[in-house]
């Protein structure tokens, strides 16, 4: 299962996730770019290993494993595909 960080840290972008990533598959990272640019934080599903760690990090309860987003926030499955396609 992957996961997805939804419309809770649009604005927030805490990154305790990125703190407890065995494999660094959150985007944009302290170190990239698009850091202070991006509103929210990115799981790369090719990249995930599905361990979980980010969701119980994050302070803002924005990451859900995909089956469980809620309705009104399922359409940051389509945007997180989006924004990794090349």
């Amino acid at each position: 299962m992957v996961y997805v960080i939804a419309q809770p840290c649009i604005g927030v972008k805490d990154a305790s996730c990125l703190d407890v990533c065995p494999v660094d598959c959150i985007h944009p990272s302290r170190n990239e770019l698009a850091f202070d640019a991006s509103e929210h934080l990115f799981i790369d599903h090719d990249e995930c290993i599905d361990c979980g760690a980010c969701e119980p990090a994050c302070p803002v309860t924005s990451i859900f494993e995909e089956s469980a987003v809620p309705e009104e926030w399922k359409h940051f499955i389509a945007i997180t595909a989006d924004s990794f396609r090349a």
